[in-house]
C-alpha cells in the first residue's frame, strides 16, 4: 500500500513540475515500502540517497522557472526548499551514520511536507506560469 496516493488535486499545471512531483512521490513510496517490508538499510540508504538527490534536482528546476519567469514569490519559495533540504540531509547524514532508524513519523513527515508544499506554495505557481505560457 502506497503512502502518498497521487491524484491530479496535486497537479501545478505545468507538465514537466509535475512529472518531478509524480517521481518524488514514488520515491518517498519506494522507501515507505521498502521500510515496512524490513529491506536492509543499505538499501534504503539507496532510496533516501535516490529522494535527496531527486528533491534537489527538483528544486533546482522550480527555481530555474521562477527565475527565468520574474515569479515574485521566488524568494519564499527558496526559503521552504532550504529548509526542506536541510532537514532531509539532516536526516540522512543521522541515518548513515545509525544514530537514527527510518521511522514511520519520518516517513509520513516526509509525505506531510510534500503533500502541503505542492498543495500550497506550489499550487500558486501554476497560473502564474501558465500565464507565461508554460503548460
Amino acid at each position: 500500500m502506497a503512502l502518498f496516493d497521487w491524484n491530479d488535486k496535486y497537479s501545478v499545471g505545468v507538465r514537466e513540475l509535475d512529472s518531478q512531483h509524480k517521481v518524488l512521490v514514488g520515491l518517498l513510496n519506494e522507501l515507505y515500502d521498502a521500510m515496512n517490508n524490513g529491506k536492509s538499510n543499505e538499501i534504503l540508504g539507496k532510496i533516501i540517497n535516490k529522494l535527496v538527490d531527486y528533491t534537489k534536482t527538483h528544486f533546482a528546476t522550480e527555481e530555474r522557472y521562477m527565475s527565468t519567469h520574474g515569479y515574485p514569490e521566488l524568494a519564499s519559495q527558496k526559503r521552504e526548499h532550504q529548509m526542506f533540504t536541510d532537514k532531509v540531509i539532516a536526516f540522512k547524514n543521522e541515518f548513515d551514520s545509525g544514530k537514527i532508524a527510518l521511522t514511520v513519523a519520518i516517513t509520513s513527515f516526509l509525505k506531510s511536507w510534500l503533500s502541503d508544499h505542492i498543495s500550497g506554495s506550489d499550487k500558486k505557481y501554476g497560473p502564474f506560469f501558465n500565464s507565461k505560457g508554460i503548460s
